[in-house]
């Protein structure tokens, strides 16, 4: 059977992460991600997929130690971040020095120490990349600080606010892990030649790249920037869907209904602050865009998606457009790692059939 894209080939067998398009529900592990999203932290959800179980204190302690200890930067890796050129983009950034990274002894299968030491180093890259590319002097890593907390330190070289560290936990949360997306599928397809764990994550890092893939909210912040300029939402998206031009923020490929994550962002983004001028924009844009979708696409139920939110919360937090992707990498790591993990554990090297139409 020949599908275009493999749409709908089911290709491996996984215990990390459950989709219903059609019912609007995302599960890590057999739990909703909205319930981990607001009652836990980056680290404990990170462990959570990792190893199967939630951790004791204890067990969070030592992973919180662990990655504070692997979040430094080695010395040949600020050498090599000093040399790249700097029009070089985040994301070639971190294929670059991931892609450099010294793998551990156990060459041939990955561990979730590796899982933890990559997590752990990617926001500090990120962090010191951007700051030497803005002319500004890169800033060390904050044992006191959670790993969210710490990324935004290194990125403001502030103590960051509480409301915008959970705004941000709770979106590294939501997009940690989904299923066999197409940079997942990148890294297990490498990871099932048995080659290492960076080099699995490359790939990922290099499909996600891909504006069909991780650039999605930058979208989402051009289509608000224009109605707020325009002060009016309705005649905005009325000339855009009269032209036939995609939507940013809204449909979604997999969800037929709400996507769980969209809902789970709203909401910390009203509990940090109903009043904010760009949330009520949103909150107003997104009311009158489904509106206006069902009518010029009735019966397709394309309603907001993640990066609608998440576009929201980096404006909120005050994020430049060029971390967004690298952030949703940072996040996706976790994903990525523990899919690599699992593949390696019940290996066979992806091989599938290509259908010859040349002479």
């Amino acid at each position: 059977m020949y599908a275009k894209g493999l749409k709908g080939i089911i290709a491996a067998e996984t215990s990390l992460s459950y989709i219903d398009g059609n019912k609007g529900e995302l599960i890590y592990r057999g739990t909703p991600v909205h319930d981990l999203a607001i009652q836990s932290s980056f680290e404990e959800v990170a462990y959570f997929l990792w190893y199967g179980v939630m951790p004791t204190k204890e067990q969070l302690n030592e992973l919180t130690l662990k990655m504070r200890n692997d979040r430094i930067l080695p010395a040949y890796i600020k050498e090599i971040l000093a040399l790249l050129p700097l029009d070089l983009s985040l994301m070639d950034v971190l294929r670059t020095v991931i892609s450099s990274l010294v793998p551990g002894t156990n060459f041939k299968k990955p561990t979730i120490e590796e899982a933890i030491r990559i997590t752990a180093i990617m926001p500090t890259v990120i962090a010191y990349r951007y700051r030497q590319h803005e002319g500004l002097t890169p800033i060390e890593p904050k044992n006191e600080y959670s790993h969210v907390a710490n990324y935004l330190y290194m990125l403001n070289g502030q103590k960051p606010e509480k409301s915008h560290v959970g705004a941000l936990e709770t979106y590294m949360i939501l997009t940690m892990e989904h299923g066999m997306n197409a940079s997942t599928f990148s890294a297990r397809v490498t990871a099932s030649t048995e080659s290492d764990l960076i080099s699995a994550v490359t790939s990922a890092i290099g499909t996600m790249k891909g504006p069909l893939h991780g650039g999605a909210p930058t979208g989402v912040l051009d289509l608000l920037d224009e109605i707020e300029y325009d002060l009016n939402a309705e005649p905005v998206i009325r000339e855009k869907l009269n032209r036939n031009e995609k939507l940013m923020g809204f449909g979604h490929r997999v969800y037929r209904t709400n996507d769980p994550r969209a809902i789970a962002l709203k909401e910390k983004l009203l509990k940090m602050n109903s009043d904010d001028p760009w949330l009520k924009l949103a909150l107003h844009v997104e009311e009158i865009a489904i509106h206006l979708l069902e009518e010029f696409k009735p019966g397709r139920k394309l309603m907001t998606n993640v990066e609608f939110y998440a576009a929201a919360i980096m404006r909120a937090i005050k994020m430049d457009p060029a971390l967004f992707t690298p952030t949703f990498s940072a996040s996706r790591t976790v994903g990525w790692t523990a899919h690599i993990i699992e593949q390696a554990n019940n290996n066979t090297i992806f091989r599938p059939q290509s259908l010859y139409v040349g002479k």
